[in-house]
């Protein structure tokens, strides 16, 4: 996913001599495939004869597990003969060196299986950068740790953990690729690197890695329509994806650049994305329809991003650097696709339904457009003040100077930064720089905010009697830059903070992750009426049955909502989202519990479930 085309600084990389490859020996897999894919000069040729891939993106990651199959099939319905997905590093490599392509939304085997079931075919898209709107494009963030990173090109740490995650990866994707009788035909090499840089080297390598570890299908690459871009970014071999291939001179470049291979349209927009405090996007259905009776006319390959958005559960949404300098993401990935983030079929989707279906060889027809999945609302949920941060502080780190989040080895949530004013006491306190949004405080009473999003760096300290008055700042780090150039984007403090030019050292910090299993096992430790904010609520509701419901945080300000311990994302006031997506899997019939973490309300107010967002 890409912004719109603008003049990029590419950034120069030095290609490092190639170390040994992460190779693993492949799964064992079937030997004889029952069909074939390969490339022409023009054609992508499935046994022997053109197909025109129709393609519809959806993430696994950002679709609960009990609803692949659903989704796929409404890809399938709308007239998609193949399923684009992203795979996310940092998703299934949370922890270095730990991997999980097993469990609920990670059995990326099963989702493949899927597609096959359903008789279609899948393009992999598995980075080891994907961007996506996703928490540093899919990089894990723990390699900001390293105070020398530089990611996308051959930099040792990055390439390091970057063949070690594609090697894991590929004994999972190996049995599923059409050379072993599965559904994935070809596979990306990396995502829009002509975006970024310019390092002909580092994408050679990913491609040989791939190759070194069992991937045999062909190889494509995603780039914007303009010279610069296909000319850093795509590979000899490699067919050309546009992002996106909307005119014939589209195609044209595209060939005068990598000849020899086919072309298609990897990214067609049907929807957009949007950031918190923006409008939510609305492209139309006309152009849209537009564009896609021209693909169809000419046969021209293509793939919906996104046909189905789903949601970015707990800390998963990225940014965009666009703006002041910092965009976040909003947690619905709804995208204003043709599928919404609930799996249900909206205007869109009933138009292009309508549209590809003319095009189908005489005597076929689309498969019914599966039925919708329920939902249901949920009355008044009364909620009382639990605990605050303050009363579940863990034990300083004493830092000299306040570091980053990533330094402490910590990737998302809330960072309490602390000390003691000695010298000066009042005036402009300025921080250099806050990644991404801060409360100040001075002995316990709140003195601003300061919004990275809005390009604040500073606010007034004002004179105090005490003698020696405590200093507090709450950091909550949102999503990592997923885009572009500042995509090292570290989260807290990022170098110093300042008041009136004196330089405040010697730091109490206090690390809140946020983890899920640690937001449950809070015991209450509030009274009844909190004076400071930062304040879990917690509230209890039974069930008779389950559906999905859409949690409406229209009472609250900004914070993060857990059900059943379940992190269904970030809310903020300043919208355009106030509800937050919860699937059925994640209720229970009977009691089910509710917590809120608010970063501003101290006072309870109820909360319910509404049956659409």
């Amino acid at each position: 996913m890409k912004r719109a085309a603008s003049v990029i600084a590419l950034l120069g990389l030095t290609a490092l001599a190639a170390w040994p490859s992460a190779q693993v020996k492949p799964a064992t897999v079937a030997s004889t495939p029952a069909h074939t894919f390969k490339l022409s000069s023009d054609d992508f040729l499935l046994d022997g004869k053109p197909l025109q891939i129709i393609s519809c993106e959806m993430h696994p990651a950002r679709i609960p597990v009990e609803y692949w199959s659903q989704r796929i099939q409404m890809a399938k319905a709308m007239g998609c003969n193949t399923v684009a997905a992203y795979i996310f590093w940092n998703y299934h490599e949370t922890t270095e060196g730990r991997f999980d392509f097993t469990t609920t939304n990670h059995d990326l085997a099963t989702f493949f299986k899927m597609v096959k079931d359903a008789g279609m075919w899948a393009l992999l898209r598995p980075g080891p950068y994907v961007c996506a709107e996703w928490d540093f494009g899919g990089i894990p963030p723990y390699l900001l740790k390293d105070p020398d990173l530089r990611v996308r090109g051959m930099y040792p740490r990055y390439m390091q953990a970057a063949e070690r995650y594609m090697a894991q990866l590929a004994k999972v994707i190996t049995p599923a690729l059409v050379t072993h009788g599965g559904a994935i035909i070809m596979v990306q090499v990396e995502n829009e690197y002509g975006s970024y840089a310019n390092d002909r080297a580092y994408m050679s390598r990913l491609r040989d890695v791939w190759k070194l570890n069992g991937i045999n299908v062909p190889f494509f690459t995603g780039d914007g329509p303009t010279p610069y871009m296909l000319e850093a970014g795509s590979l000899p071999g490699a067919a050309v994806g546009l992002d996106s291939g909307s005119e014939d001179k589209h195609w044209t470049l595209a060939r005068s650049m990598n000849p020899g291979v086919p072309v298609f349209s990897s990214e067609t927009y049907p929807g957009w994305l949007t950031h918190w405090g923006e409008k939510w996007q609305r492209p139309g259905i006309p152009s849209l329809v537009k564009e896609v009776t021209w693909l169809l006319d000419n046969k021209k390959g293509f793939n919906f991003y996104v046909a189905h958005g789903g949601t970015n559960f707990g800390f998963t949404a990225g940014a965009n650097s666009g703006g002041k300098g910092y965009e976040p993401d909003v947690t619905s990935y709804d995208y204003d696709a043709p599928i919404d983030e609930q799996g249900r079929a909206t205007p869109k989707y009933l138009a292009l339904r309508e549209l590809i279906g003319k095009y189908l060889p005489t005597g076929t027809s689309l498969p019914a457009v599966p039925a919708p999945i329920p939902t249901m609302a949920i009355p008044d949920i009364a909620m009382a003040p639990m605990t605050s941060i303050w009363e579940q502080l863990p034990e300083p780190i004493k830092s000299v100077h306040p570091r980053t989040f990533e330094y402490y080895g910590q990737n998302q949530g809330l960072v309490l930064y602390r000390t003691t004013l000695i010298g000066r006491k009042s005036g402009k306190l300025i921080i250099t720089d806050l990644h991404d949004y801060a409360q100040v405080f001075v002995d316990g009473k709140l003195i601003g905010t300061i919004d990275r999003r809005l390009g604040e760096k500073s606010l007034d300290i004002p004179a105090t009697t005490n003698a020696m008055p405590v200093l507090e700042v709450l950091v909550e780090g949102m999503g990592h830059i997923n885009f572009a150039q500042d995509i090292i984007d570290r989260k807290g403090i990022t170098d110093r903070v300042t008041l009136s030019g004196m330089t405040l050292t010697n730091w109490d910090v206090f690390l809140l992750p946020l983890a899920d299993k640690w937001v449950t096992s809070l015991a209450a430790k509030s009274p009844a009426t909190p004076s400071k904010s930062g304040v879990f609520f917690k509230g209890t509701f039974t069930l008779d049955a389950t559906a999905d419901t859409f949690i409406d945080m229209s009472a609250y300000r900004k914070g993060v909502v857990w059900v059943n311990g379940h992190n269904l994302g970030r809310y903020w006031d300043i919208g355009p989202q106030t509800t937050l997506y919860c699937p059925a899997s994640w209720l229970n019939k009977g009691q089910n519990t509710l917590v809120v973490l608010d970063l501003h309300k101290t006072d309870a107010s109820a909360i319910r479930g509404a049956d659409r967002p």
